[in-house]
């Protein structure tokens, strides 16, 4: 089953090109009620890196959501080209179906160069190896989140703290989530994928702590979330084949709004990439 889900999300980032700058990204075999986030990000960042007259390493990538998409029907990314010179580019992809438009992202590619570097610390957190894995942590919840039992798991999870639905039993709260990453399989040395399937994934566990913040938990609670608006920055490098570690916290949430911003490390420390994610966090307490 893992492998399978690592080749369906390969066939998902793998886009039809329909000329003149379109293409057509599929949907998964297992989806939720709406096109998952993540996917519709990483489908964006791969149309308007196709269309790149060489690669240039991506600095960033910000998109907002405008409607939710129908995992029945294939999306349809429109590129515009907004900038091509030496070191830097610039793209715009909108997410469109059946005319309809669900997002629009902005893509930067900057090639910069050797030049000043510092990063903040890695957290001080257990090797993934000495943690247990996602379908380790869903025994026994198989009915309180039967939604994250049954979804795509392309992307292996390992929590270095426990995740909502177990917190949400013992009674406690948590102000930071901390998961460590890699894909399910070898992915091609293509630096678009790595890139890629860094961008699928930080659609996950991203907003976990604005509810652990308050004790709450999916599945436990009546919780509505949708994501708003997402931004990444790139780095450095990465491999997403190997381990990185997420570490996400909550800076704020009001008016029914909640920020996730995140970090990734690779297993050297290094900070690898920087997310920050917006969306609306609707809570319904039990009368």
């Amino acid at each position: 089953m893992p492998q399978r889900d690592f080749e369906e999300l390969m066939a998902v980032l793998d886009l039809r090109n329909g000329g003149d700058d379109v293409f057509y990204g599929a949907h998964p075999s297992r989806n939720p009620v709406r096109t998952f986030g993540g996917q519709m990000m990483a489908q964006a960042f791969v149309a308007g890196s196709r269309t790149l007259e060489r690669y240039l390493p991506p600095s960033a990538l910000s998109i907002h959501f405008i409607a939710g998409g129908d995992p029945e029907h294939d999306l349809e990314l429109q590129v515009v080209r907004l900038r091509d010179e030496r070191r830097f580019a610039n793209r715009r992809v909108d997410v469109v179906q059946d005319g309809n438009l669900l997002a629009t992202a902005l893509i930067a590619y900057l090639s910069g160069g050797a030049g000043l570097e510092h990063g903040m610390a890695a957290p001080d957190v257990a090797p993934p190896h000495e943690l247990p894995t996602i379908e380790e942590l869903l025994v026994g919840y198989e009915e309180t989140v039967p939604l994250f039992v049954s979804a795509l798991k392309p992307i292996e999870w390992r929590y270095t703290n426990d995740p909502a639905w177990v917190m949400r039993d013992k009674g406690e709260k948590l102000g930071h989530n901390r998961v460590w990453l890699k894909a399910r399989g070898e992915l091609p040395e293509d630096p678009v994928l790595h890139n890629a399937a860094l961008v699928y994934a930080s659609d996950t566990t991203v907003l976990d702590s604005i509810i652990t913040t308050h004790g709450l938990s999916w599945g436990h609670d009546r919780i509505f979330a949708a994501t708003i608006n997402h931004s990444v920055w790139f780095h450095r490098p990465v491999r997403f084949d190997d381990w990185v570690l997420y570490s996400t916290a909550s800076p704020v949430a009001a008016e029914s709004r909640g920020m996730g911003s995140g970090h990734f490390f690779g297993l050297d420390g290094q900070l690898l990439a920087t997310v920050v994610q917006e969306g609306l966090v609707k809570y319904f307490p039990a009368r």
